[in-house]
């Protein structure tokens, strides 16, 4: 059969990849055309627009790219018509995703959907788009299958998260290679900062998360390069204090780290699963952060608070993000009982995500339902 899919991010190019290569297991015959980036690339999918083109963050950097993103979706459009899939396959990136689904089923293409739109956050009330556009959605967190099918009566089916996978089919350089081949202190404890994958946020990011080094002198700051990002963009802020800086290396620096501070996102996720504490930090454009907090209704913005329904790890949002808190949060784990509770706390999040297998039971159902 032929597949379109569609992911918009770094971490949906890490999902997509690795659905790539079950649905390859699945059905031999797989022709496969996506949106996403080098990792789904380098499985197997013929690439027709690379993620870097599409991420903008935030409303107003939303805004100020309108033209861009209505030509991406015109391009998608006909990129579609003329591959004719049997399949579409959405993974996250709900605001364009959902914009072709809702076409893509007027055009009587089938539509899955793996990795839910995060609306039980915000904007609940897409869920009327997707009963009327989504033929299949595939879940990765546990709480989205109640969310689903006891509160809006639209079945789904839970695979588990695929960050277990990815993870554990990563290959990571022993911490000795790591450190020699990055010129990193073959002695002092890492900690790690990984502070998004978008220009606007790394840019807020990084100087607050840099201005707690001179505090932490016993440890060494490792500043986790995005794919998305060229070197050069990192030098400025490699200057000055000696910080250090490992490109597309994310997950053997985790690996290796001590603790972490890391940007809200998918990485407190993969963060948590790695067993590094972590302090979550966020700050973001004023007048998008103004807009999102009166839209979104959730307690907390880390996936790990959000999985276990309370307080595991501290969140420093906004004006919370300073130097003062941060530097406060990142002493209580580098040390002591609030470490030790944190990676507690992060043995029973794993067991709420369930077991590995979620590309491979992603990609059976995808066929299966075809």
């Amino acid at each position: 059969m032929k597949y379109y899919i569609i992911a918009g991010e770094a971490s949906g190019d890490l999902h997509g990849s690795n659905l790539i290569k079950a649905l390859k297991k699945e059905d031999t015959s797989a022709a496969i055309r996506c949106w996403g980036g080098d990792l789904m690339q380098q499985a197997g999918g013929e690439l027709a627009k690379h993620y870097k083109d599409m991420a903008f963050m935030g409303f107003l950097e939303v805004l100020m790219n309108i033209p861009t993103i209505f030509k991406n979706i015109s391009y998608c459009k006909e990129d579609i018509q003329k591959f004719n899939p049997d399949q579409i396959i959405f993974i996250d990136f709900s605001g364009f995703n959902l914009r072709i689904a809702k076409w893509a089923k007027e055009h009587g293409f089938k539509t899955n959907y793996y990795i839910s739109p995060q609306i039980w956050a915000s904007r609940e009330g897409r869920i009327k788009k997707i009963k009327r556009d989504i033929d299949h959605m595939y879940v990765i967190l546990p709480f989205e299958k109640d969310f689903y099918e006891k509160k809006h009566g639209y079945p789904v089916q839970f695979v588990g998260h695929p960050l277990i996978d990815a993870i554990e089919n990563t290959p990571l350089q022993d911490n000795e290679t790591f450190r020699k081949e990055n010129r990193l202190d073959p002695e002092k404890p890492i900690i790690a900062l990984l502070p998004g994958s978008r220009k606007q946020e790394v840019q807020k990011m990084l100087e607050v998360m840099l201005s707690v080094k001179k505090d932490f002198s016993d440890y060494q700051f490792v500043i986790a390069g995005a794919p998305s990002l060229p070197d050069d963009f990192y030098t400025p802020f490699l200057k000055g204090d000696k910080v250090e800086y490992v490109s597309n290396k994310t997950y053997t620096l985790l690996k290796h780290s001590h603790a972490a501070m890391v940007t809200s996102g998918t990485a407190t996720l993969e963060t948590a699963l790695f067993g590094i504490p972590q302090v979550v930090c966020y700050k973001g454009n004023w007048i998008s952060y103004q807009i999102a907090k009166r839209i979104i209704t959730l307690d907390y913005i880390s996936l790990v608070n959000l999985i276990m329904k309370r307080e595991v790890v501290k969140e420093l949002i906004q004006n919370d993000l300073s130097t003062k808190n941060l530097k406060r949060e990142l002493s209580k784990i580098v040390d002591g009982a609030e470490r030790e509770r944190m990676l507690s706390d992060y043995t029973l999040l794993k067991e709420k995500l369930g077991g590995k297998g979620a590309s491979e039971l992603a990609a059976k159902l995808i066929v299966k339902n075809a």
